[in-house]
């Protein structure tokens, strides 16, 4: 029989370290991130937690530094697994694949930051390789990118400032557009916990 698995994605410390942290999309997302492990917990889903590390880098994805751990709020209980990867989408650098084999799981909701880059790749890999994905878009984070052109040295403030900043809700839109009936099906937390609880179809 076909079991679902909920995938949380780098909602770690490391994150909360940086000053763009004040700026990001989704001030509740260990909140909302809580209510889809709660609701997977109650359903009997297997909940996978997925950390990002950049060893060697000095920076504050170097585990040396203390800051790869989740979030205050998040704690996995027995049975579930934390994965460490070191690329983009979760899959290439664990062992998530084999685990998800393993539990025979065919449906996989995705969560965590950031919208548009590890949770994105991760559901659009997941799709490839023929899961049924769900992008729950309020159970994840993300933050303004700058243009292309900005100097690396750009600071924060020239960042905000310059109108071709890509803004928070223009990068989820877009996410959202890209991923939609393609290689995901969309939905907020309150569509998901709802069908997980039996409260919705």
């Amino acid at each position: 029989m076909s079991r679902a698995a909920l995938v949380v994605i780098d909602v770690q410390e490391s994150f909360r370290q940086r000053v763009i942290w004040a700026y990001g999309s989704n001030p509740d997302i260990v909140g909302q991130v809580d209510r889809l492990v709660t609701a997977a917990r109650e359903r009997g889903d297997l909940v996978v937690w997925v950390l990002h590390s950049e060893p060697g880098t000095g920076g504050v994805f170097d585990p040396a530094n203390g800051h790869v751990r989740l979030i205050e709020g998040l704690t996995p209980v027995d049975g579930e697994p934390t994965l460490v990867k070191t690329s983009h989408n979760a899959f290439t650098t664990t062992n998530l694949q084999q685990l998800l084999t393993l539990a025979e799981v065919s449906d996989i909701t995705v969560c965590g930051i950031r919208t548009e880059q590890c949770v994105e790749t991760t559901t659009r890999l997941g799709s490839d390789l023929g899961y049924r994905m769900t992008f729950v878009t309020d159970a994840t984070m993300t933050f303004p990118i700058p243009h292309r052109d900005l100097p690396e040295t750009a600071t924060l403030a020239e960042i905000l400032a310059d109108p071709r900043t890509l803004g928070n809700e223009e990068i989820i839109s877009r996410t959202e557009y890209a991923l939609a009936g393609r290689f995901a099906t969309v939905r907020t937390v309150d569509e998901v916990t709802g069908a997980l609880t039996g409260a919705r179809s």
